[in-house]
């Protein structure tokens, strides 16, 4: 029945109370007779006297069901039952595992698959399961698959985050076919992402084959419309980028696409509209090329997820090239042009002029000019060839192609010296048969391209032996002349290919190897406007990418964790997002490429029907519902109407509703507002008595229940480190509601400022100033990823202005970074920096006078501290004293300099400027002494 399988209860072994029903049927069933009333004349007493045995009257039936239902509400109510409609809650006391998809579709919509995570875990705490978790998204080290305490599988759940990365279903099914294929007993709940990726089917129907094929699986799916859409790889078209979006059919049908700035300047946005019920749509962006050349991202708009974003590196950057020939060839014979292939090959990814005369390639040169080709050109003409050469030496890119001309003489504008004449099929210098490529070399840009084995070289220039020359080889032939050489120059880099630019000498420029090796030459230039932006030789061209940023599951860049590695030259082209090299930037001698998870096909593929014997579920169920106080409520219903029939039928209600009916709901009344008083006043008794009889660390609670559990556990941790190394013993740790609660308890107040933290009341206001003016400390901390709070003051970050909302309505006196002889670098230990989960940022208090004092705060302490590196997560700490949040970049060293950090944050909040004073105590002994 579903209404009974949506009941749980968290003490069942009351209800073996129901037992004792018929032993309160039996006692129940008898009661004394009703008194009667007799007028007392003795002869008429005697004269009716008449000996009988009186026997008790018996209950009626309806009174004895109206009190078997009180008691059984009691019972019932003393077990604590919960109502969670649709969910399977009962009495399950089966191992529980939880499956989650953690990839990129989870991000927006996490917080609620925490919640029901936190759900299903206290159920099955309350049931004395054991439990699991299991995640989708690939990881470099994955965790064992033990089945543990439901509550210490909580804790672990609350840290998760989705990731960057397309969920693994195989792997992790493999897995756990390992870990839970022959169990006894198992209860899988699944909380999927609603994609199929092309195997849900398969998955779904190989966690249902766990525990020996008598597993339950429980799918939680969103509703269609939660699913996020997604961007695939976007291209240039005449100039504009056209951006491509995927949906699951029968979401929104309409989406706003936004390009951005790497300072998060919206460049452009368009409009895109999925036509009926079709899973993909196009728009086109329109930027100027300058503009272009600042996109950084194009973004999906409000959807909060790292599939809704596609980086942009430096080949999307538009590149500028002009083309220059030695020779001219008539319009009607393009084909014999020495420009013709590299204009086709190069136009699709920057924008091409050609330059007539010197005037005109001096302009171009001037607008900053990403490459150069010049073709069948040996020698420039002094003016052109001193011009150029400047260019070269302040960042631009020279590439030259061989010939006739080249072959009879060249200037110094060459990576290498070259031979005169070249040689060729029938010379002094010749082949037997053309020649063809060898494999390009580790170290050379093209390293990685698949060999086009059709590619054959009937003439070339050839390079003068040297000792740096094999340094400068980017390509060569089976015999080992270079086919392509490179040298830097200044900060520019000149490349030369030993070849015609056309079919003349070899059929390469015909092949789209040609192609690919042009665009990885054109990688290597600066951007359009670029102008002195540097090159890179040909060894760093040839280093490995290392990852710079990586993106979030939401879509947002944070530092690589440490565990991540480069990306050889090799690999980067055909490199995919994984655990081990994430969705992000990258970089290399000053260029960055991008690595996205774009998406592909024609729509995004929701979930197959699912198999007969698994259960869908969905995310937007009703949570738990506690049924005891409507229990207990019902009960105390029916024993007030229970009174009232026990009067009816003694008779008693006639003289009460004559004489104390009055009395009676006049004390009712009274005692039930005193009672109301009295619990109003209570809390606030307790909380005073309980914040006073101890000192005890406080933080704001936002109402975000990841951010405040971390607050409390950070907390927790700092007051067992102080208990540990100091004299102070603090108590448990108080949340505090800003509007409601009183502050002026606690010696200083953790505020854990969120993008979304919207100003106090004006009371409020009033109630921190006033705080704040009298000795107190309030300590914000906006939990940016490393970012310092003065590096954010030209880009201010969301949780930063949500900060400033708060400050520029109170009386704040000037900020400063900690100074070096500040009293919280030596209130306890001796530090200079103030390190938490993440060390970039700095600590920022009141401005101090030129004797140490503070501007605003009588008693020398700052009244407030600003931070930036959430220092409540890297205090928190488990049982065992291992930290909850592992992913600290300077590891458990850094954690020690955190704990340092509050425990001199504390003390300085406790002891104000007494280790100032320190500096003084030797001029007191020498007054003491004279």
């Amino acid at each position: 029945m579903p209404l009974l399988e949506a009941i749980s209860f968290t003490l069942p072994w009351a209800l073996a109370g129901l037992s004792a029903l018929p032993v309160i049927w039996w006692l129940l069933r008898f009661t004394p007779p009703r008194p009667q009333t007799v007028k007392f004349p003795p002869l008429r007493l005697l004269l009716e006297l008449v000996s009988k045995q009186e026997q008790p009257d018996k209950t009626p039936w309806w009174l004895l069901l109206l009190r078997l239902a009180i008691a059984a509400l009691v019972i019932f109510a003393v077990s604590h039952p919960l109502y969670a409609p649709g969910r399977s809650a009962a009495l399950d006391s089966r191992p529980l595992l939880i499956v989650a998809d953690d990839g990129w579709a989870t991000a927006k919509d996490w917080p609620i698959r925490r919640d029901v995570m936190r759900d299903l875990l206290d159920a099955a705490a309350r049931n004395g399961a054991p439990a699991a978790v299991a995640t989708t998204a690939p990881a470099l080290q994955s965790p064992d698959l033990n089945m543990i305490s439901a509550n210490d599988v909580a804790r672990r759940a609350l840290v998760m985050e989705s990731k960057a990365l397309v969920p693994d279903r195989a792997g992790l099914l493999a897995r756990l076919q390992n870990s839970f294929g022959s169990v006894d007993s198992l209860r899988i709940a699944w909380l999927s992402d609603g994609l199929d990726y092309g195997n849900a089917a398969a998955f779904t129907n190989g966690l249902a084959a766990l525990a020996g094929g008598k597993a339950s699986v429980e799918v939680f799916v969103p509703e269609t419309a939660g699913i996020p859409p997604a961007l695939a790889s976007p291209a240039i078209d005449g100039g504009r980028i056209k951006v491509t979006a995927l949906r699951v059919p029968g979401a929104p049908a309409e989406r706003i696409v936004r390009a951005r700035a790497g300072n998060g300047r919206t460049l452009a946005e368009a409009k895109l509209n999925f036509v009926n019920a079709s899973g993909k749509a196009e728009a086109s962006l329109e930027l100027p090329l300058e503009l272009r050349n600042e996109a950084s991202r194009i973004e999906l708009a409000d959807t909060g997820t790292a599939g809704g974003v596609f980086l942009f590196d430096d080949r999307w950057r538009r590149k500028t090239v002009a083309l220059l020939s030695g020779t001219s060839i008539e319009a009607a014979q393009p084909l014999l042009s020495p420009l013709y292939f590299v204009s086709r090959a190069i136009e699709p990814y920057a924008e091409i002029s050609r330059p007539v005369d010197m005037r005109d390639l001096k302009e171009v040169l001037d607008a900053g000019l990403s490459m150069l080709v010049l073709a069948d050109i040996g020698i420039l003409p002094g003016d052109e060839r001193e011009a150029v050469a400047k260019w070269v030496e302040g960042g631009g890119m020279l590439v030259r192609f061989a010939g006739p001309r080249l072959a009879g003489g060249q200037d110094e504008l060459v990576p290498v010296a070259i031979r005169e004449g070249g040689r060729s099929l029938g010379s002094a210098l010749s082949w037997e048969t053309p020649q063809a490529l060898q494999a390009f070399p580790d170290k050379s840009p093209f390293a990685g391209l698949a060999l086009d084995l059709a590619v054959r070289v009937t003439r070339q220039v050839l390079a003068e032996p040297d000792a740096n020359l094999q340094d400068r080889v980017w390509a060569s032939l089976e015999d080992g002349t270079p086919l392509v050489t490179a040298n830097q120059r200044g900060k520019g880099i000149i490349v030369l290919f030993h070849v015609t630019a056309n079919a003349d000498w070899s059929n390469l420029p015909l092949t789209g190897m040609f192609v690919e090796m042009l665009r990885r030459t054109l990688d290597l230039a600066p951007g359009a406007g670029g102008g002195a932006a540097p090159g890179a030789s040909a060894e760093q061209a040839n280093a490995a990418w290392t990852p710079l940023r990586v993106l979030t599951g939401a879509g947002d860049l944070a530092d690589p964790p440490p565990e991540v590695g480069p990306i050889s030259a090799r690999e980067m082209d055909a490199a995919i997002a994984s655990a081990a090299h994430p969705a992000g930037l990258y970089g290399r001698a000053g260029s960055q490429r991008a690595l996205n998870i774009a998406s592909t096909g024609d729509a995004l593929v929701p979930l197959p029907e699912l198999p007969a014997n698994v259960t869908k579920r969905s995310f937007a169920e009703a949570p738990e519902v506690p049924l005891a106080p409507w229990l207990f409520a019902a009960a105390l219903a029916l024993f007030l109407l229970d009174c009232l029939a026990a009067l009816m039928l003694s008779g008693a209600w006639q003289r009460f509703r004559q004489k104390g009916a009055a009395v009676a709901i006049v004390m009712v009344v009274v005692a039930t507002g005193g009672m109301r008083d009295a619990r109003a006043q209570e809390p606030d008794l307790d909380f005073a008595l309980n914040a006073t009889l101890q000192t005890h660390l406080a933080y704001v609670v936002t109402n975000d229940t990841a951010v405040d559990e971390t607050s409390l556990e950070g907390l927790e941790g700092l007051s067992s480190i102080l208990l540990a190394r100091t004299s102070i013993e603090p108590g448990d740790p108080v949340g505090i509601d800003i509007e409601k609660d009183e502050i002026v308890f606690f010696p200083i107040l953790y505020w854990p400022v969120l993008p979304h933290t919207q100003p106090p009341t004006a009371a409020a206001l009033a109630k921190i100033d006033t705080y704040m003016k009298n000795g107190g400390t309030i300590f914000f901390d906006t939990r940016e990823d490393g970012t310092g709070f003065e590096a954010m003051a030209g880009n201010p970050s969301p949780a930063l202005l949500a900060l400033r909302g708060i400050l520029e309505k109170l009386d704040i006196p000037a900020l400063e970074p900690v100074p070096p002889e500040h009293v919280l670098t030596k209130s306890f230990y001796l530090l200079q920096t103030f390190p938490g989960r993440y060390d970039l940022g700095q600590l920022w208090v009141e401005t101090t006078d030129t004797e140490g004092a503070t501007t605003g705060n009588a008693d020398g302490v700052s009244s407030i501290i600003i931070g930036s590196n959430d220092y409540a997560a890297a205090w928190a700490q488990d049982a065992n004293g291992e930290g909850l949040y592992a992913a600290i970049p300077g590891g458990e060293r850094q954690r020690e300099y955190a704990f340092r950090s509050g425990i001199n944050i504390v003390m300085y909040a406790l002891t104000g400027n007494y280790k100032a004073d320190q500096v003084h105590i030797p001029s007191l002994l020498e007054r003491l002494g004279q």
